[in-house]
């Protein structure tokens, strides 16, 4: 039973928790709860101690046999301490919440905290997308654009957790402002958000296209969703909204096969379900303007574990925490 440990999914949305078989990759017990994150981190953090309860309760098994918590948080870490020092995109932003103490002591597990995105990664890579080979980046395309590493078989992990913020590079000097402070991050051009904006854009110039009219003209309905849905029945702006998104992405992406050489990209998070229609152009534009690697050595995929990715991959995260955590103790 030492393979089974718990991963937990700290979303804006939703806290998603299941018993993770780190041998496997196998979810059993997953449970799924609304976050509510506008009542404030600790009543999020006392949730997901009852949510993380539930779970171990309904499958019978023993705490004892859980070899540990890991959590996929969505910000940034204070990793070596367990404490969030920023989470953009939740209510109250969580500054200095020590979430691994809370959760040891309302629950009695050790537990590891580690960026969602870099969670992902790790779960691609060891039973998804990633599988088979050393080197690996990972895009999750959502409300943001999160990103990670994994190379010559380690996840990368650069000053305190913060490496592999691919979401983050400059892919235009003069691009717009970016929700981290920076100017003309890809996530500016390309994240869930930007894709939707530019169909409000298309509707409110008016042109030819049906995005504004599959939403009722109700601007605030338009999503990636609704302008892929526009997209698959032929709607031409709709198309082009998506080989723009793809465009920017495939920049990214060969910024990221001259630098560290991965074997294989994954493209994951809620708008790559968008299949072909953004994996397309991102494959294009990447091998249009890449020359100094092998280019046709590089596969651009998508990812393989769905929403699941950031679980299991925190699961493993805790395993690996744990093992040298016992490692130090008996040396």
């Amino acid at each position: 039973m030492d393979n089974m440990y718990i991963g937990v999914d700290l979303g804006g949305t939703h806290l998603r928790a299941a018993i993770v078989n780190t041998e496997t990759g196998k979810l059993t017990g997953l449970k799924q709860i609304p976050t509510l994150a506008r009542e404030g981190h600790d009543a999020v953090i006392a949730r997901m101690a009852i949510l993380i309860e539930d779970v171990i309760h309904e499958q019978q098994i023993d705490k004892t046999d859980i070899g540990g918590i890991g959590i996929g948080v969505p910000g940034v870490l204070d990793l070596e301490r367990g404490i969030v020092l920023f989470l953009p995109n939740l209510a109250g932003t969580w500054p200095n919440v020590p979430l691994k103490k809370i959760i040891e002591e309302k629950v009695g597990i050790p537990t590891s905290l580690l960026n969602d995105a870099r969670s992902m990664t790790f779960g691609e890579w060891k039973f998804g997308a990633g599988q088979g080979v050393d080197t690996i980046a990972c895009f999750a395309i959502g409300t943001g654009i999160g990103g990670g590493l994994v190379i010559n078989g380690k996840l990368h992990l650069g000053i305190g957790g913060t490496g592999g913020e691919l979401g983050h590079q400059i892919i235009d000097f003069n691009g717009p402002p970016c929700g981290c402070g920076s100017h003309g991050c890809l996530e500016a051009f390309a994240s869930g958000p930007a894709i939707a904006a530019m169909g409000v854009k298309a509707v409110l110039q008016g042109l030819t296209t049906s995005i504004g009219e599959i939403v009722d003209y109700d601007l605030n309905k338009i999503t990636p969703k609704i302008i892929y849905q526009a997209a698959m029945e032929g709607d031409e702006i709709a198309h082009n909204i998506f080989e723009k998104a793809g465009f920017y992405i495939g920049i990214a992406v060969a910024n990221i096969m001259v630098t560290i050489g991965p074997r294989k990209v994954v493209i994951g998070g809620g708008v790559a379900q968008a299949g072909d229609l953004l994996l397309e152009p991102i494959r294009r534009t990447a091998y249009e303007r890449v020359f100094v690697m092998p280019r046709e050595q590089v596969e651009i995929v998508p990812a393989a574990l769905g929403p699941y990715a950031g679980l299991v991959g925190a699961a493993l995260w805790a395993r690996e925490q744990q093992s040298i955590s016992t490692d130090g103790a008996t040396n």
